[in-house]
Formats: structure tokens, C-alpha cells, sequence
């Protein structure tokens, strides 16, 4: 039976065992914030969009705000198996309301655009092969499944003109371009439970600098069901804050997921609550499975190797001698 890994990650399987890193089955990031280590897979196009509610109250500073924000992410498999292009949109129009004033604001919030290498993947040039022996061989302990799949992102961030959702004194001005970095790592704990960790370095040499990082647990429920848990921190000089997630997705067919969630951040400066719905779409027609070639394996792969000849080896001498 298969899972899907909806949300930001893939669930049940984004990678089989010495092919390439398509999947049956969509792997969406939404509806979390996180990014998976696997890319879409070569020649693969994913669009993956947003509509979330949010709403502002700030009570030191007395204002509130309420609108919308459309997110649109756009996902491109190209070169390579493990190299995906992503360009992410965020676009957000509200209601300010003050003391002082009452007026509409609207604007780009983000404009990125990236590239993410998938560095390595602890399934590649692995199998899990029966024990025809042993029962509880067959049954025990993967302890595989705590080295994590390793990826790389690099981008920059675009400013074409004043944000006025950015938390910093107005005399203070957003750079028009700053780099993001950022370490990915994907864990899969049995077949149906996918941990994610994103840590990054945003807006590099700016002073709107930050470290921040994303932690998110997703687990299947059946063939069309997923929901997902998720931590998101923020640490610079003008904005630190924690936000928590929790959500679910679905899987229409194939190509196609749907998915909603709900957020809230831990601090009152301002205070923040989100709620949306997503859709997320591929374009596959162009791809053609990749196999890879099986290598050496790694120091790991031999190891393992080794210690499960010597197992077979003494059981047989065992059943000899009986």
C-alpha cells in the first residue's frame, strides 16, 4: 500500500530504491512552510499554490489588520535528478486599522527564486532484502532510518519596491536583492512517518539578517490522507518569533493534492493567526524513469553488508552441524 508525503514533504516513499526521485504520487511542500530534501524529479514541473486568511493585532503598538495572502510556488526538475528550481511568490493585501489611521495595504511580500541539490540520499544503492532465516531478523530495528537524505538550497530574495508588511522602522529599507542559504534534512521513520528540518541563513548581509529555522513531522493515515505538525522559528534583529502549524492534505489522484492548515504565533508583538486551503498540481508527461546505476555503496552499504554474510554464514553452519 502506498502513502503520500502531502504538505511539504513527500510520505510514504520519495524515493525507490536505485531509481530516480520521481514518485507515483505528487510530492507537494504545502501546506507547511518546510522544504523536502527530494526534488520533483527530472523534467518534472509542480505548481503549488495558496489562499490564507491572517490576521494582525499588535498590542503594544495598538493596530490590528486583516487580510488575505496568496502564495504561489513553482517547482522545476531540470539537468539532474537531484537539482530542482523554485521560484516562491507571496502576495498580501489587508485592512490596517489604528488610532491614527485606517487605510488598505497591498505589495509583493516575497519574491525568491533558488535552486536546491539534493547532496545524499541514505536509500540510494539500498535494499531491504528478506531473511528467510530469521524472523527477527526480518523485524528488528532500522536503525538507517535515522541518518537523514541531506540537500542544499542557495537563492536570493527580490525587493522591487517598498514592503510594507516588513516589521522595522521606517527610516530602516529592504535591500532590492540578499542571498538565503539553507540546509535540508528528511528522515522517514518507518513507512509512514516523514521528519523535516530546514535551517537557514536569510537576507545575508542586510540588516533585515536572520537565522531561522523549520522543523515538521508529517504522518499518512491511508492512501489519501496526511496530516502534518510543524515548528517555524525566526531570530534577527527587528523580528524574532515562533510560529506552530498543524494541518492535513488530500490526494485527489495522482497529479493533483488539496490541503488546509491553520497557524499561530507564541508572541503579541504582533500577534498573528492564519488560516487557508491549497492546491497543488505537476506536469509529468515529459518524464522518462531514470535508473540509476547501483555503485559500491557507501562505507555503511559494506558494512551492513558484511555483518549480514556472516550472519548467513553461521546459520548455516548451524544447520549443518544439527
Amino acid at each position: 500500500m502506498k502513502y503520500t508525503k502531502c504538505l511539504f514533504l513527500l510520505f510514504f516513499f520519495v524515493y525507490q530504491a536505485h531509481y530516480a526521485q520521481f514518485t507515483d504520487e505528487i510530492n507537494s511542500n504545502r501546506p507547511g512552510k518546510s522544504m523536502m530534501a527530494f526534488s520533483v524529479g527530472k523534467s518534472i514541473i509542480q505548481v503549488e499554490t495558496g489562499l490564507n486568511f491572517q490576521n494582525e493585532d499588535h498590542a503594544a503598538l495598538k493596530y490590528d489588520a486583516n487580510g488575505v495572502i496568496a502564495e504561489l510556488d513553482f517547482r522545476w526538475g531540470l539537468f539532474f535528478e537531484e537539482l530542482e528550481f523554485i521560484a516562491e511568490l507571496q502576495y498580501q493585501n489587508d485592512k490596517y486599522n489604528s488610532s491614527f489611521e485606517s487605510k488598505n495595504r497591498s505589495a509583493l511580500k516575497k519574491t525568491l527564486i533558488g535552486v536546491k541539490y539534493l547532496i545524499y540520499d541514505p536509500f540510494k544503492n539500498y535494499e531491504v532484502k528478506e531473511n528467510l532465516y530469521s524472523w527477527k531478523a526480518n523485524h528488528k530495528f532500522n536503525w538507517r532510518q535515522f541518518v537523514p537524505a541531506v540537500a542544499a538550497y542557495a537563492g536570493v530574495n527580490l525587493s522591487f519596491s517598498d514592503n510594507p508588511f516588513i516589521y522595522a522602522p521606517t527610516f530602516v529599507k529592504e535591500p532590492t536583492v540578499s542571498p538565503k542559504v539553507m540546509l535540508i534534512a528528511q528522515n522517514h521513520f518507518g513507512s509512514r512517518w516523514v521528519f523535516v528540518t530546514n535551517i537557514m541563513y536569510d537576507k545575508i548581509a542586510s540588516d533585515f539578517n536572520s537565522i531561522n529555522y523549520v522543523i515538521t513531522l508529517t504522518r499518512g493515515f491511508n492512501e489519501k490522507w496526511s496530516g502534518f505538525i510543524e515548528n517555524q522559528g525566526y531570530n534577527g534583529d527587528y523580528y524574532s518569533d515562533g510560529v506552530f502549524r498543524l494541518g492535513a492534505a488530500y490526494l485527489i489522484n495522482s497529479r493533483m493534492q488539496v490541503d488546509a492548515s491553520i497557524g499561530k504565533n507564541i508572541k503579541d508583538s504582533p500577534s498573528l493567526f492564519t488560516a487557508g486551503a491549497g492546491f497543488s498540481w505537476r506536469f509529468d508527461a515529459n518524464y522518462k524513469e531514470v535508473k540509476i546505476e547501483k555503485d559500491k555503496g557507501s562505507k555503511m552499504d559494506k558494512k551492513m553488508k558484511k555483518k549480514a554474510e556472516k550472519e548467513k554464514k553461521k546459520r548455516k553452519d548451524e544447520v549443518e552441524i544439527e
